[in-house]
């Protein structure tokens, strides 16, 4: 599993271990899983979708702007704003 972090600068918004998260980066969209080699990117205004199981529906989070970075660790998203 995946550790995956969402942060604003108000709080922590999500830290839970999930199976894939498509990132809305400033290039593309990007999905990360376990295992994703290191990587950082600024975000786009858009939609974090985050998938909790392999055949889970994917939820829909709405965020603006920030980077996202994935090391040995996982992937934290820092956003400017999480809905």
């Amino acid at each position: 599993m995946l550790h995956f972090e969402l942060v604003t600068p108000e709080k922590l918004v999500r830290s839970e271990e999930v199976y894939m998260v498509t990132v809305p980066g400033s290039e593309g969209d990007f999905g990360v899983l376990e295992g994703h080699a290191p990587l950082m990117s600024t975000i786009r205004d858009g939609d974090l979708l985050v998938q909790r199981s392999a055949n889970a529906a994917p939820e829909t989070i709405a965020i603006r702007g920030g980077f996202a970075e994935v090391n040995a660790k996982g992937l934290t998203v820092l956003a400017e704003h999480a809905d």
